[in-house]
C-alpha cells in the first residue's frame, strides 16, 4: 500500500513562506513523478508543480511559477514544495500525489494522471 503524507500547512500572512513536505517510501520516490495539488473551497482540485523521479525535472502551473520550488530531500524521503509571496488565492488544502512513471505525466497538471494520493495540509493565507 502507497502512503503519502503531506505536512507543514498552517497560517501566513500575504507575502509569506511556507514549507510543505510530502513524505513516502524510497521506492516511490525512486520510481514515481511525485506532484503538488491544491483545491480551494468551492473549486476544482488543479495541479500546482511535478518533479520527476528520473532526473528531478520540475514543472509548474503559471499561477506558481517564480513564487514555488519543487525539490526533494532524499535523506528524509521526502518532497518539499517551498512556497513564497504567498497570496490570499493560494489559500486551499495542498495535497501530494504519485504518477506512475519515473517522469511526471505530459500531463502533469491533471488529476487523472496520479494513482496514489495523500490526505491533504491546510495552507490559509490571510491577514
Amino acid at each position: 500500500q502507497v502512503h503519502l503524507v503531506e505536512s507543514g500547512g498552517g497560517l501566513v500572512q500575504p507575502g509569506g513562506s511556507l514549507r510543505l513536505s510530502c513524505a513516502a517510501s524510497r521506492f516511490i520516490l525512486d520510481y514515481y513523478g511525485i506532484g503538488w495539488f491544491r483545491q480551494a473551497p468551492g473549486k476544482e482540485r488543479e495541479g500546482v508543480s511535478c518533479i520527476s523521479a528520473l532526473d528531478d525535472m520540475t514543472e509548474y502551473a503559471d499561477s506558481v511559477k517564480g513564487r514555488f520550488t519543487i525539490s526533494r530531500d532524499n535523506a528524509k524521503n521526502t518532497v518539499i514544495l517551498q512556497m513564497n509571496s504567498l497570496k490570499s488565492e493560494d489559500t486551499a488544502v495542498y495535497y501530494c500525489a504519485a504518477a506512475i512513471g519515473r517522469r511526471c505525466p505530459t500531463l502533469f497538471l491533471e488529476r487523472y494522471e496520479y494513482t496514489y494520493w495523500g490526505q491533504g495540509t491546510q495552507v490559509t493565507v490571510s491577514s
